[in-house]
């Protein structure tokens, strides 16, 4: 069969302003809602058709969610939207003198251009952790880990030796961040309640999770007491915590750390940092060292009129309280995508922009049934009080009601039931495990 080639984008020239979206994540979905009734075409640009709820990723990937629960497509969330489009593609490079943008399926101009491409696993240059690790940006990435997960599972009951089985039944997480910390209170969760009834020809007991920390405490965007706390109930659960340790390789199978350490595991997921993705065409000068783009107070480019950076994929100078960047997390997307969405209204009305001032409203992370950690600006709070907060600030992001009532009324059964419903292997025989 021959294979489709895609040279147009065919987006019609309404006579209107156009602005085109690089990245439905947090940032660029709050831009595309913002502008609903705006006199422009608004163009929104991904690779993905859909919209994924990083922050649960980790429950997909240890059967706790459907992987419905947390995305939603595009063109469902904008159909009653008038003059939007959606193209899925990726951005290959910008040419701002023209006004074009060249991409995947072909080229388009805009009037305004807005980056919110997000950010990209960081590897640190090491690229047999890149080949070998799973990372945790995607819903693909939550698939392959739980995917990984169980069939280790079935392969473990097939072999009689114990280092084998030792390798296949331990698991390695590299990053101390909310991801880390939530992804293994989730996979301790399974070892406890749900493990032993699928499994009960193995000793469960030789299923070991390690989470690896370079810093040296947990959770470092949040208080000490916060950290402490992650620390002390992950103790608790039986996770073993390695703090002030790095990576330094991974082979599939080894696991070599700075102290000179290594742990047989065929898992190892990296959950260590990102970086800025990449993007050809901006002046070398508006890139900073961390590969995210230099703006202003309005997320503007610098050195550019009709181009703007938001989310993680931006770095704002200026702000005193924050000299090295806003946080590459959730919250300060979607600030950046709202506010951005008025300016360019105000800007399409020839009125000026107003800055941007982030408001951190807080930081929060579960580690498992009751136990979660939340830091509220002067209130600090941890427990099952603070696991509530979590729940109801996750479920009320959550894009389309649907959604929220499957997440929810999955909770629910995990919670009373000490199930995990959708433990499924989705893939080939042949991948994962050789």
């Amino acid at each position: 069969m021959a294979k489709l080639i895609t040279t147009r984008t065919r987006i019609a020239d309404l006579g209107k302003p156009r602005v085109i979206i690089i990245g439905g994540g947090f940032a660029g979905l709050q831009v595309a809602k913002g502008l609903r009734g705006a006199k422009a075409q608004v163009v929104l640009f991904d690779r993905y058709n859909h919209h994924t709820f990083q922050p649960l990723l980790y429950q997909v990937a240890t059967s706790g969610l459907e992987t419905s629960s947390i995305v939603f497509p595009f063109r469902k969330r904008f159909a009653n939207q008038s003059d939007f489009y959606f193209r899925m593609g990726e951005v290959i490079s910008i040419k701002p003198e023209e006004n074009y943008i060249e991409t995947s399926i072909g080229g388009v101009k805009y009037d305004y251009l807005v980056l919110a491409h997000g950010a990209t696993t960081n590897y640190y240059g090491m690229a047999d952790v890149e080949q070998h690790a799973i990372p945790m940006k995607t819903i693909v990435d939550a698939i392959k880990l739980r995917n990984t997960i169980i069939r280790n599972f079935e392969t473990a009951l097939l072999t009689d030796d114990p280092e084998m089985m030792n390798s296949l039944m331990d698991f390695v997480i590299v990053g101390g961040g909310p991801t880390g910390v939530e992804l293994a209170g989730a996979l301790s969760e399974l070892k406890q309640h749900v493990f032993p009834k699928d499994y009960p020809e193995l000793e469960l007991s030789h299923m070991d999770i390690h989470l690896v920390e370079a810093g040296p405490r947990l959770l470092n965007g949040m208080s000490k007491q916060a950290s402490e706390k992650a620390l002390e109930y992950l103790q608790q659960m039986g996770v073993k915590v390695h703090l002030n340790c790095t990576v330094k390789s991974y082979d599939g199978y080894e696991v070599l750390f700075n102290t000179g350490e290594k742990l047989i595991s065929r898992t190892l997921v990296w959950a260590a940092g990102v970086k800025a993705h990449p993007i050809e065409g901006l002046k070398t000068d508006c890139i900073s060292k961390s590969g995210r783009i230099r703006v202003d107070e309005f997320n503007k480019v610098i050195g550019y009129e009709n181009i703007f950076a938001i989310g993680d994929a931006a770095l704002m100078e200026g702000d005193s309280a924050y000299p090295a960047g806003h946080p590459m997390m959730a919250p300060p997307a979607i600030q950046q995508g709202r506010v951005l969405a008025r300016n360019l209204k105000r800007l399409i009305r020839k009125k000026e922009m107003v800055p941007f001032r982030y408001f951190d409203k807080g930081t929060m992370a579960t580690i498992g049934r009751n136990r979660a950690v939340v830091d509220l600006g002067k209130f600090r709070f941890q427990g099952f009080f603070a696991w509530y907060v979590w729940m109801l600030v996750h479920l009320l992001y959550i894009i389309g009601f649907k959604n929220k009532v499957f997440v929810m009324f999955s909770w629910l059964w995990s919670y009373f039931s000490y199930d995990k419903s959708n433990r499924l292997i989705i893939s080939r025989n042949k991948e994962g495990v050789s």
